[in-house]
């Protein structure tokens, strides 16, 4: 019998009515037929697998739920009816990679019944050419209207020992640099020294986190994460390193459960996709495309933002955020300043923000970024968190209201900084007077943060409670027109489309790490097959000046970049919202190189990923939104990176000016990080250019159509 008519036989006898008996299951396959899950209830199991060309890539792994407060939703479950549907649409994100994504997909929906407690769930999966998506559906026409989860037991089976890129399970951050190892290998190296405070009392020695990239022996790259988590726990995953099955881990809340739910509802969408091109991993779609559309009909207000800003003078020059330490226990409800004395080199000054304002605006910047503006800093560590911050008072040497009207008269904006220090709570009680402060003054992007441990104390930063915090802080700034880049939220899993004032997020070791600990080299190779797979991330590239000591004696600090690296950052991690971190002062002394910061754009037409392997070497070439100009980068891990580059993206017929930014030949991220050259071409679409990214280093071009 040939496949198609056993598909078909396995689909009627599947939607057969109760009482015939079910043998078969069901299977649905990827549009373009490489990808098949087979889904079945087994002995009264819920099970599925994933084939990929015809070779098993998920073995059997089962699915259900261990409840707090009733009977599991683990067994005695019975196939009641089978539907399937295709869909295929084209949308238009308001901001991203590519102005078009095609969401093509094969849709295989099973609804079950779990007969001994009256209780119903279903299965949705969709089937895409790049991955899979499924979730859990509880309808409310059971008896079952509140339930608390205990723990999401949803299995992914490992065909072998895979080779994985991944950071230790921790319920509130992902600031860790990545391992690559074996899957066997994870135990020992969690047990070392590596990851001195993941939460290991929490979780198993083989827990990670999500998005975890992974290859195969046979060369296929596998990506575990999760899609549209709203209303839920985030997920992290165990691992059997017997049997190489990992199984899901939610985040708990203060009492130790996973969920407080009420039907109807439904989880977020667990994802795999599955590729033989690394390069396929970084170009899908799958998370965003498994997101619901945008809720916003209008969506004129929200605009890609290139930055500078007060900050790298604190994270790497050791300046406080602080005005002044003599208040250590300051309360906002009776601060008094009037007689205290300023530090003296408090950077969130007027004449200190009136010089980034200027050079925005004369470097074509959109925003300054200026954090340490408002009181509270100096209780940071004090008795009172739960009152530090109100996001309303500026310090004495911060004027709020001649700064935005310097700004703008520049035609620049000033970029509002909310650091809840944690206290959710408090953040929330002010939060809609610090939106219409912020209306007041012509602010319309917010950098949040939520640094420290949770207040409600007991919460963790990716808990259901907080889940539902973060999107409450989007949905309240888009009803001001707010555009928000949250730091140490939870990481991203598409909503972005959803919600798309959700211009950025940190939640992963951004470049603040390079100031104090240094991120390995090979991390930028890392994060957008992993962190970035969710959405963008407000990364702060840019960094010129490599050696910490020359910004503040008492740093000793590096850099792990060469600066030619430093531009392709642009290029190679996607965000809408992108930062020059470093002072203007080293800017000021590599202008040349400056000029492709200035030139890159943050939105774009088009997106090609032209060569790709985690840990060691991405390049992307992308298209300039409403342009025909290109630009390329190059990012490589410690063992640099050459290759012919063909430039056949290019309009054919076309001739352009090429401007090459790359690494010297004695360049190197540790001995020589400074050394670079510029160089000009003339190219089109048959041009090849012999192209080597240094150790730590890599390459940028900016491609104009003449």
């Amino acid at each position: 019998m040939k496949y198609n008519q056993f598909k078909a036989m396995v689909i009627t006898i599947a939607s057969l009515p109760l009482g015939f008996s079910i043998t078969y299951g069901a299977e649905q396959t990827s549009p373009n037929g490489k990808i098949r899950v087979h889904a079945d209830v087994i002995n009264g199991v819920p099970t599925y697998s994933i084939d990929f060309k015809g070779q098993e890539i998920i073995k059997p792994s089962t699915l259900g739920f261990e409840l707090a407060d009733g009977p599991d939703m683990m067994n005695g479950f019975k196939l009641m009816d089978v539907k399937t549907s295709s869909f295929d649409e084209t949308w238009q994100p308001v901001w991203g990679e590519n102005s078009n994504i095609r969401n093509h997909y094969n849709e295989l929906h099973l609804c079950m019944d779990q007969p001994e407690h009256y209780r119903k769930m279903d299965l949705r999966f969709r089937i895409y050419n790049d991955g899979v998506g499924f979730r859990y559906e509880f309808p409310n026409n059971g008896v079952m209207t509140y339930f608390i989860i205990k723990e999401e037991k949803t299995q992914f089976a490992m065909t072998g020992d895979h080779k994985a890129w991944w950071i230790a399970g921790d319920y509130d951050t992902q600031e860790y640099d990545y391992t690559e190892s074996r899957l066997s290998e994870i135990r020992d190296l969690m047990a070392s020294s590596i990851y001195p405070n993941a939460s290991q009392e929490q979780f198993s020695p083989t827990g990670v986190q999500t998005s975890l990239q992974l290859k195969t022996d046979d060369g296929v790259y596998l990506n575990l994460h999760e899609a549209a988590l709203v209303d839920y726990s985030c997920m992290h995953l165990n691992l059997d390193d017997t049997s190489m099955v990992f199984t899901s881990w939610l985040t708990p809340d203060a009492q130790g459960n996973k969920g407080h739910h009420q039907t109807p509802c439904k989880s977020p969408w667990r994802t795999i996709m599955i590729t033989d091109n690394a390069c396929d991993i970084l170009a899908s779609n799958l998370i965003l495309n498994l997101n619901e559309p945008c809720k916003y009909e209008d969506t004129s207000w929200i605009k890609p933002i290139k930055y500078v800003g007060v900050w790298w003078e604190m994270i790497g020059g050791g300046k406080p955020w602080d005005y002044t330490s003599d208040l250590p226990s300051v309360r906002l409800d009776s601060p008094d300043y009037s007689n205290a004395k300023p530090h003296g080199n408090h950077p969130a000054n007027n004449e200190n923000v009136k010089k980034y304002i200027d050079f925005a605006a004369e470097h074509g910047f959109d925003q300054v970024l200026v954090e340490g503006w408002n009181v509270g800093w100096e209780d940071w560590f004090g008795h009172s968190k739960d009152f530090v911050f109100d996001f309303v008072t500026p310090y004495p040497d911060f004027d709020i209201e001649m700064l935005n009207d310097y700004a703008h008269s520049k035609g620049v904006r000033l970029m509002m900084h909310h650091e809840t220090s944690g206290s959710v709570r408090n953040y929330e009680r002010h939060m809609a007077k610090a939106y219409d402060l912020m209306d007041k003054y012509g602010y319309n992007a917010v950098k949040s943060g939520y640094v420290g441990n949770m207040i409600p104390r007991g919460e963790h930063h990716y808990g259901q409670w907080l889940v539902n915090h973060y999107l409450y802080a989007v949905t309240e700034a888009a009803k001001h027109h707010i555009m928000v880049n949250a730091h140490e939220a939870v990481r991203p899993t598409g909503l972005c489309r959803t919600y798309p004032n959700l211009v950025g997020n940190e939640s992963a070791r951004g470049t603040e790490y390079e100031a104090f600990a240094g991120n390995k080299p090979s991390h930028t190779t890392v994060l957008p097959f992993t962190r970035l797979q969710g959405g963008p991330m407000d990364y702060t590239p840019g960094i010129f000046e490599m050696d910490m000591s020359k910004v503040d004696p008492n740093n000793n600090g590096h850099v792990n970049s060469t600066l030619a690296r430093q531009l392709a950052l642009y290029v190679t991690m996607y965000s809408p919202i992108q930062m020059a971190a470093d002072v203007p002062e080293v800017y000021n002394k590599y202008m040349d190189a400056f000029q492709f910061i200035k030139d890159v754009p943050v939105d774009w037409d088009e997106s090609k990923y032209l060569a790709a392997e985690p840990g060691k070497y991405i390049v992307a070439a992308r298209r300039e939104k409403g342009g025909k100009d290109w630009y390329v980068g190059c990012t490589s891990g410690e063992d640099g990176y050459e290759a012919s580059l063909s430039l056949d993206f290019l309009e054919p017929g076309k001739n352009y000016m090429a401007t090459i930014y790359e690494d010297a030949k004695d360049a190197h991220y540790l001995t020589n990080p400074q050394a670079y050259s510029i160089s000009t071409k003339k190219v089109n679409s048959k041009t090849k250019l012999n192209m080597k990214a240094a150790p730590g280093g890599g390459y940028a071009i900016s491609i104009k159509q003449l």
